[in-house]
């Protein structure tokens, strides 16, 4: 770990940031993501232009990211208790764990009151494919592949990048991925630009995706579950373009037990995707119960880190 806290800290501020999230869920004005968002958007209009484009994107990622990760540290240097706070409002501000429940369980609702018109509406805000004319299944798969992956993203990288390096970790594996939603699109403006973020992305999501991939695998529903949800990560995740995608959505619906993946409309076009997981059609209920795989796996991941913690205090007692 590189923040200079003991272990027993580092779980207890992890406890505390999920247990902010929870309770405030995002912030409803000048959060900090939103803000960042819009530096990326002015950047990107600036420097995307002319020749060069790989390397304009790696400096306009240079610039978003390493200045706002070194003032995120500064509070740090703070005496007493402050830094305590610091860790764990940083990491409060990148997680979505309540975020991934407020944008996805309305869609299950609206879906179990036979009102496609509005989850539609409500999938469209999360999701960057076509909602237009979806049906049921197709607006499921979209939402249940959104909270398997996300939450890989706005939980469990963020938790990963903290017990590395506090708070700056969190706020830089945040920052690295909101880039890579912005400008990693293969379109003709952005294929040569949002190249290096999107690598980066790939770099920094490496082993946070493995790990959410495993712990979706444990927390499968008995052996067959495990062994079910095993083997499509192993089977279907190298069909996938993302590196890290592929594993946790494939293990994900394994572990559920569905059938995800397969055509999607996106910019008016079909894009003939790879299958994810085995069984039945995903149908709404299945979106809560992809909540609930994301809610498993964070309380998993809270407990490892206590026991972790206490283990090593025992020891250095």
């Amino acid at each position: 770990m590189l923040t200079g806290l003991s272990f027993a800290a580092i779980a207890l501020l992890m406890v505390a940031g999920v247990a902010l999230d929870l309770l405030l869920g995002e912030a409803r004005r000048w959060h900090p993501l939103v803000g960042f968002g819009n530096l990326a958007i002015a950047l990107e209009r600036r420097l995307n232009r002319g020749t060069l484009r790989f390397w304009r994107g790696a400096l306009a990622w240079t610039l978003a990211v390493l200045p706002l990760t070194a003032i995120a540290a500064l509070p740090l240097w703070l005496p007493a208790w402050l830094p305590w706070a610091a860790h764990a409002i940083m990491l409060y501000f990148c997680l979505g764990l309540r975020s991934l429940r407020d944008h996805n369980l309305p869609i299950a609702d609206a879906l179990a009151h036979n009102d496609l018109p509005n989850a539609r509406l409500l999938t469209a805000r999360i999701v960057s494919r076509d909602t237009a004319s979806a049906s049921e299944i197709e607006l499921t798969k979209a939402s249940a592949e959104s909270m398997l992956e996300n939450g890989n993203d706005a939980v469990f990288g963020t938790l990963f990048w903290f017990i590395v390096a506090g708070g700056p970790g969190a706020v830089l594996f945040r920052m690295a991925n909101t880039l890579d939603a912005m400008w990693g699109y293969r379109t003709a403006r952005l294929l040569q630009f949002g190249c290096a973020a999107a690598r980066i992305d790939d770099a920094l999501n490496y082993i946070p995706a493995r790990l959410t991939a495993f712990s979706y695998v444990v927390l499968a529903p008995g052996l067959q579950g495990k062994l079910r949800a095993w083997r499509c990560w192993r089977a279907q995740a190298p069909a996938w373009s993302s590196p890290n995608a592929g594993p946790v959505m494939s293990s994900g619906a394994g572990a559920l037990g569905v059938q995800l993946g397969g055509p999607a409309i996106y910019h008016g076009e079909v894009e003939h995707r790879p299958p994810l997981g085995v069984g039945e059609p995903a149908t709404g209920a299945d979106i809560n119960r992809a909540w609930q795989l994301v809610v498993r796996t964070t309380a998993l991941w809270l407990a490892i880190a206590c026991v972790i913690a206490a283990v090593v205090e025992v020891f250095h007692a």
